[in-house]
């Protein structure tokens, strides 16, 4: 007879099973939500957005909204779109980071959430749908060696919370990131998302909750600590931020050919 142990490990398996999966591209291969991949200090092939530096384990925050946006494309197009809140990644090789999707998968836009502890694998929401036009609130804390990653779509009320340990974490960066996910294949394409707007983004760099315009350039930071705008260059679309309004916490990402 199976000990109650058993049964109970099998149940909490079956659970979890129904609760995330992991994240998959259409053609079967594992999706990857990866650090900033450099063409130099404030251009990507997979990162567009902003990104605050700072030294080795000084971030325990990141704050930040945005409004899922529509995605198009032509019949048969496959394409993708990240949005994310994180920590680390900018300037390291982990990214603690939660998120939303919109992608084009065989010419049907597909929207959805997950998170990633990377280079773990990333996991979709299964009971976390998403649409066009919510607004989702997400935040990645560190406490006590741990790191939360929580999500809430504030159009629907659902939330959905997840902790993990990072032993090789280093903690030098907060993200606000619109990305071209990648796969087993190298970067994917990015999908044509319109405009993406990010409010309400601040950071924890030691000196409790700042929003992204406080710290200043890092162009012509003297310290080391300092935000830098970040635009996407691929063969085929660019992303470019928008200058920070508001009290500084607030841009857009926008999509061009």
């Amino acid at each position: 007879m199976r000990s109650k142990r058993y049964l109970a490990i099998i149940v909490a398996i079956a659970l979890l099973a129904s609760v995330f999966a992991p994240l998959v591209a259409v053609s079967g291969a594992e999706l990857a939500l990866a650090p900033r991949i450099h063409i130099d200090q404030s251009t990507s092939s997979n990162w567009g957005g902003y990104a605050v530096q700072s030294t080795s384990g000084s971030v325990t925050s990141v704050k930040g909204s945005w409004v899922v946006p529509s995605v198009t494309g032509a019949k048969r197009t496959t394409a993708y779109s990240s949005f994310w809140v994180g920590i680390d990644g900018y300037i390291s090789n982990t990214v603690e980071q939660i998120g939303t999707d919109s992608d084009i998968q065989n010419g049907r836009a597909t929207y959805y959430a997950w998170f990633e502890f990377y280079p773990n694998p990333a996991y979709q929401l299964l009971r976390f749908p998403v649409r066009p036009g919510d607004v989702i609130s997400a935040s990645v804390t560190y406490s006590s060696g741990t790191f939360t990653a929580s999500i809430t779509d504030q159009s629907t009320k659902k939330t959905f919370t997840t902790s993990s340990t990072m032993p090789s974490a280093s903690r030098s960066s907060a993200e606000w990131i619109a990305e071209a996910p990648s796969s087993n294949q190298g970067i994917l394409p990015l999908a044509n998302f319109g405009t993406v707007t990010f409010s309400s983004c601040t950071a924890n760099v030691g000196n409790g909750p700042q929003s992204i315009l406080s710290f200043g350039p890092l162009a012509t930071s003297t310290t080391g600590t300092g935000y830098d705008p970040i635009t996407i260059i691929q063969p085929a679309a660019t992303a470019t931020p928008t200058a920070l309004t508001g009290t500084g916490d607030y841009f857009s990402v926008q999509w061009a050919p």
